[in-house]
């Protein structure tokens, strides 16, 4: 299964990419230990994938996943919501059984 990215935030992920000089490369997805439901998501931008990273490109956009964190995100789509109340990336995960109330922490 993939990650799927929407088009509003592919088009966040290119922009940003391009403002912070990384033309070409991708925002790594992962996941660690924590928050209050157990995991939390892990999102930032880099210049190039690592070896073995699953990469996936959608809509012009490429996210990077190492293998271990694919495990609990595979099936996700990942989208950018923005207005009054919140703006940022959010996780559409079907494998979280439990998620905190601010959508950055989930369990399995």
């Amino acid at each position: 299964m993939a990650i799927n990215v929407t088009e509003t935030a592919a088009d966040r992920i290119k922009s940003a990419l391009i403002q912070q000089g990384m033309e070409g490369g991708g925002v790594r997805l992962g996941v660690k230990g924590g928050g209050c439901s157990g995991l939390n998501y892990v999102i930032r931008f880099e210049p190039h994938h690592k070896p073995g990273d699953k990469i996936f490109e959608r809509h012009g956009a490429r996210v990077f996943v190492d293998l271990k964190s694919l495990l609990y995100l595979k099936g996700t789509t990942l989208d950018w919501k923005g207005d009054l109340m919140q703006q940022g990336f959010t996780f559409n995960n079907p494998n979280a059984k439990k998620t905190c109330s601010c959508g950055v922490s989930f369990s399995v």
